[in-house]
């Protein structure tokens, strides 16, 4: 196990290891759950065994989240740097991306040419669909980070359930407007995951598609090319889906849109509990509204050790949200950060159920705002039944809170640097996958512009320089 030297002792001790690095290594045993299923399959001629997938994700992990327990230590500040560039751990997130396509090509091998049944071919589906879903987590860490190739090994992951958007939205949409009304991956509280999956799998779609029509728009272009990231996502699916079809005839396709539907309701069911009734308030003066820009405050958080490890510290969604960028392993544990009673797992197989739901989380929002329910993100027609049932105490009115927003200066720049992820937009060389061309000055720069790399800061927030390198 690699050891980190201290120059300032923590905890008594000189040294620091990671002590949760070879446990990243069993997030591999999700891609590997088609292969462990067919075998099982094979030896047993149960076609219950093939609905492997499903039963690990929402019954097993859950249940090892509640033995195992949790994990608050953090990674000292003087050792983050040198953590994010062990590659070690790139290694993992990229070796799930060939475990997960070669368990998808042999699955659909198998439902075309062995009889297991229809409950056996559809329980192989929703296995094929557990990878999927987390392969969405895989895709998630992958194209957040700044390497291109990165990026695309995003795609590729995204490419298996039909949901290359999702590259586009979550990075440049829900990023942006995360604990808002007007996000559609935030849910509110007293709405149901049932009316929440058709709000945010339709909203998702359609922000993607807005935000690129905006950055082609910049350029005077239509939005209808291969460079459009929805497009060139979605026809990485095409080819996949097409050469199977073609590998294994058309019998697969139920199957294929099975597992896919399957891959993308988890990766929603996370959605749904990640900021469920967070609202970020509004600040600043009249004409300059804005929402307070995100704290650990607007997400909940869980430190529960198995699926912390399946999700790559996603339950870490604070530091995530505030540090986009940053890779998993550095990734830390805020003790203001609103904390779910058990893992994500665990509170995907309760969200399932709506009012065991509501019944565990909503007290847990009334508390979070200290009972001040007008400062939540209520669900639209629910606001007065859910302050009837939790009055507000005392107070008449919401505090906003000051403007966080940056002062505004003059535009005669050559270039603005974003204070969180320290992208540097230099007007000289311009951002040509934004849709702004080299020399577009910094006045000319949208107002409603955000940080291509974090999508946390918006141009408001970017610090002027004299001079690129400074």
């Amino acid at each position: 196990m690699r050891t980190y030297a201290l120059e300032r002792p923590v905890d008594g001790q000189d040294t620091w290891r990671d002590h949760k690095r070879h446990l990243w290594t069993l997030g591999l045993v999700v891609p590997l759950l088609p292969f462990l299923a067919m075998a099982l399959y094979a030896g047993t001629g149960l076609a219950a065994a093939l609905w492997l997938g499903p039963f690990v994700v929402l019954v097993v992990v859950p249940l090892i989240d509640l033995v195992a327990g949790r994990d608050h230590s953090n990674p000292p500040e003087e050792v983050m740097q040198a953590l994010e560039e062990d590659r070690y751990y790139r290694w993992i997130t990229y070796a799930f991306l060939p475990l997960q396509y070669v368990g998808l090509v042999l699955g659909m091998w198998f439902i075309a040419t062995r009889d297991a049944g229809v409950a056996g071919d559809v329980g192989l589906a929703l296995t094929l669909g557990a990878v999927a879903g987390i392969g969405i987590n895989t895709a998630h860490e992958l194209g957040h980070k700044k390497e291109s190739v990165e990026r695309w090994l995003a795609r590729i992951a995204l490419a298996q359930c039909f949901y290359g958007h999702f590259y586009v939205e979550h990075n440049r949409g829900h990023h942006v407007r995360v604990a808002t009304p007007d996000d559609p991956a935030s849910s509110r509280m007293g709405e149901s995951f049932y009316a929440f999956w058709p709000r945010t799998v339709v909203g998702s779609l359609r922000s993607a598609w807005r935000v690129e029509r905006k950055r082609f728009a910049r350029r005077d272009q239509h939005p209808y090319r291969l460079r459009n990231d929805v497009l060139n996502a979605w026809l990485m699916s095409v080819v996949l889906w097409g050469a199977l079809v073609l590998a294994f005839g058309t019998g697969i396709l139920p199957y294929l849109v099975i597992q896919a539907v399957f891959g993308f309701t988890l990766l929603e069911l996370v959605n749904y509990m990640e900021h469920y009734g967070m609202l970020r308030q509004q600040v600043g003066a009249p004409d300059r509204r804005r929402f307070e820009r995100v704290t650990p405050a607007h997400s909940w958080n869980s430190n529960n050790i198995a699926t912390n490890v399946l999700l790559y510290h996603l339950q870490r969604h604070s530091d995530h949200h505030a540090n986009p960028t940053r890779r998993f392993q550095t990734l830390r544990d805020f003790p203001e950060s609103p904390v779910l009673p058990t893992g994500y797992t665990g509170m995907m197989a309760l969200a399932v159920v709506p009012p065991l739901f509501r019944r565990v989380m909503d007290p847990l929002v009334v508390a979070h705002y200290d009972g001040d329910l007008r400062r939540a993100n209520l669900q639209p027609g629910r606001e007065a039944e859910l302050l009837a049932r939790y009055p507000v105490p005392g107070a008449d009115t919401v505090d906003a809170g000051p403007d966080t927003a940056a002062p505004v200066v003059g535009d005669d720049v050559a270039a603005a640097r974003c204070p969180g992820c320290g992208h540097t937009y230099v007007v000289a060389q311009g951002n040509e996958p934004e849709g702004l061309a080299a020399g577009t000055s910094w006045a000319d720069v949208p107002d409603d512009w955000t940080c291509p790399d974090c999508g946390v800061r918006d141009k408001v927030d970017f610090v002027p320089l004299a001079r690129p390198d400074a």
